[in-house]
């Protein structure tokens, strides 16, 4: 009986599914019939799509090749413009750099020539400068191996102190002279001041101390030498001073000058020694320089000049008191001159009245008497006198020797 039953549901079943089966195949026909269509659809847009994106394409590329054509047409001819023009530009600025460049070459050969020379003429300076700083070593051994002895020591200050009196404008025995032998010394020189004044210049400078100085290499020693070479300066005024140059020369001033003839050498005595000018000084004598001297005689020619424009002008005042006293004389005897003048006129004016009073009236009745026939002259009178000055005409009364300038 179940297997029965079983039968019967199993057919049934059977029958539900072949029932179900068939619909489905038919529902499977139905759907791939729409998709054939579908699917023949899509191929024929495909097909049309893929003909216009052909077309595009070949569109695209035939525009590509007009757009390509169109450019280089375009560049060609904006070239050939920019060309030309870039042309005339760059003519009209390559034309004037081109002229100032050849302009600057020039300038350029120009001042390489000027450097060359230069450079010659520079070498040259500088081997002449060489040559002249080593003939200055020379010099200058050869002056401090001098001036180590005492004469030519002596005979080098004399020679700067002359120097330094010509370059002031002075003149050998009018203006200065040299070794004037005194009672006391004999100073190197002697310079009329003017009114007779005599200032008299020492130039006997110690320099011993101070060379050894310039040529130590330490500088205690040199300290030391400088200090022995300020003390030898501050003996040396203490000997000028007791030679009392001012007692020997009645019309000498009161101190002597000490001349040194390098101002190095006196820098370095001042500089060693603060108180050697005071001290010089105190004992009446003058400590200077070869500058400070020239001043000093600059200043004496300057006082010469101007004690002869006072003789001068006291000669043209003694000149014109006399060419006074002269023209007053000479105005004296033109008055008189002018005095007797007048005198003559009013005598000749007497005479002629008298002539017209006593004379015309006989000779008026002899020509009426016929004696003559011809007619006499008669003289007439003067009426203009000398102008004689008023003060003259006032002082008529005064005595004969009384001052006229007075």
């Amino acid at each position: 009986m179940l297997a029965v039953v079983a039968l019967a549901a199993f057919l049934i079943g059977l029958m539900i599914g072949l029932v179900v089966w068939h619909r489905g195949t038919r529902a499977l026909r139905a759907g791939n019939e729409q998709l054939r269509i579908q699917l023949a659809a899509l191929d024929k847009q495909r097909e049309t799509d893929a003909e216009k994106i052909q077309w595009g394409a070949q569109a695209e590329e035939r525009l590509r090749d007009a757009f390509a054509a169109l450019s280089s047409k375009a560049l060609q001819e904006n070239a050939a413009q920019l060309a030309e023009r870039a042309q005339t530009d760059l003519k009209g600025i390559v034309e004037p750099l081109k002229e100032n460049l050849t302009t600057f070459g020039e300038h350029v050969r120009e001042l390489e020539k000027d450097r060359k020379g230069a450079y010659e003429s520079l070498n040259q300076q500088l081997k002449t400068l060489g040559e002249t700083h080593h003939r200055l070593q020379e010099t200058t051994l050869s002056l401090t191996q001098a001036l180590k002895s005492p004469t030519a020591r002596g005979r080098w200050g004399e020679l700067q102190l002359r120097r330094v009196v010509e370059l002031a404008g002075m003149v050998n025995h009018i203006a200065f002279d040299e070794q004037m032998t005194g009672e006391t010394g004999r100073p190197d020189m002697i310079v009329y001041l003017p009114n007779h004044g005599i200032l008299p210049i020492d130039a006997k400078v110690p320099l011993d101390a101070y060379l050894v100085a310039m040529e130590a290499t330490d500088p205690e020693t040199r300290k030391r030498q400088l200090a022995l070479h300020a003390r030898a300066l501050r003996e040396r005024a203490r000997q000028l001073s007791q030679k009392s140059y001012w007692d020997q020369f009645e019309t000498a001033p009161d101190f002597v000058v000490m001349f040194v003839p390098n101002e190095a050498c006196l820098g370095a005595a001042f500089e060693s020694d603060s108180e050697l000018l005071e001290y010089a000084i105190q004992n009446r004598v003058l400590i200077s320089s070869p500058v400070t001297l020239l001043a000093l005689l600059r200043a004496v020619a300057y006082g010469w000049q101007q004690h002869a424009i006072t003789d001068n002008a006291r000669k043209i005042a003694q000149e014109g008191k006399e060419l006074y006293a002269r023209i007053a004389a000479f105005v004296k005897h033109l008055t008189n001159v002018g005095k007797s003048l007048g005198h003559s006129v009013d005598v000749y004016n007497e005479a002629v009245g008298s002539f017209d009073r006593r004379l015309v009236p006989a000779v008026r009745r002899l020509q009426e008497m016929g004696v003559a026939s011809s007619e006499l002259e008669e003289p007439g009178a003067i009426e203009a006198r000398p102008a004689l000055p008023a003060r003259m005409v006032e002082g008529e009364g005064k005595a004969e020797g009384e001052d006229p300038g007075a």
